[in-house]
């Protein structure tokens, strides 16, 4: 019994200049566009772990920071569509306690190195800093921020975000974009102009993880004393005759 095929062939698009040679022959395709990033190179294999434990600080603040943009958007929004001043701020006023409710548990649940890249991703996906943000919308934000972020992890809300310049905003970049492909985050568009792609060719896939071994490895320092001043109390008792 003769089968037949449900559905039609159709003509291949001829917008795109994609091209696949097989065998001397010449066909053309559609294919999607797909960014081809430098493959990673570590000056050492142990640093692998010290660039996914920052991967998972920049998975955990991002969702923050793409809430925040949501919100400020939705709220310059509304704003514009407000005529009286008094409303404008009972408006605001009463965001800015959805946010808080929405935020503060979260945030001080965060560690220092996590605030700082929130505050970073703050200015990648509003276009503003911290300070800039806060700045615009007064009222009791200001104590909000400081409360559960500046005070708390002694941090600058002037901090910009600067991959091109700064290693560490590179880093956050790199794993960003690899996330976008991977599907492992949500692409959001940053309102600051970043050129990303370019920013990651010039690297080469150049990974610096110096500041965070330099980090630990004081940590490692500090806890080692703690232990030997601990074992020294301990050993130290009364001399019994």
């Amino acid at each position: 019994m003769a089968l037949q095929a449900q559905v039609k062939d159709t003509l291949p698009s001829f917008k795109d200049d994609y091209y696949l040679v097989k065998e001397g022959d010449t066909l053309m395709i559609e294919l999607p566009e797909v960014a081809v990033l430098p493959k990673h190179k570590f000056k050492e294999p142990k640093d692998v772990h010290y660039y996914y434990w920052f991967k998972r600080k920049v998975f955990k603040a991002y969702p923050y920071a793409t809430l925040a943009s949501k919100r400020i958007d939705s709220l310059r929004l509304r704003l514009d569509r407000i005529p009286s001043k008094s409303k404008k701020r009972k408006y605001v006023k009463r965001v800015q306690k959805y946010l808080e409710k929405e935020l503060t548990d979260q945030l001080k649940k965060m560690t220092r190195t996590e605030g700082r890249v929130l505050i970073k991703l703050i200015h990648r996906q509003t276009g503003k800093t911290a300070f800039e943000n806060i700045r615009e919308f007064r009222s009791g934000w200001k104590a909000f921020w400081y409360n559960t972020t500046a005070n708390l992890f002694k941090l600058s809300l002037k901090t910009e975000y600067s991959p091109n310049t700064i290693n560490e905003d590179y880093l956050i970049e790199d794993i960003l974009q690899r996330a976008y492909i991977q599907e492992e985050l949500i692409f959001q568009e940053p309102k600051l102009n970043i050129p990303s792609i370019s920013i990651l060719e010039s690297k080469k896939g150049e990974i610096n993880v110096e500041e965070y071994k330099q980090m630990f490895a004081k940590i490692r320092k500090k806890k080692k004393r703690r232990s030997k001043r601990s074992k020294k109390k301990k050993t130290v008792s009364p001399n019994y005759r």
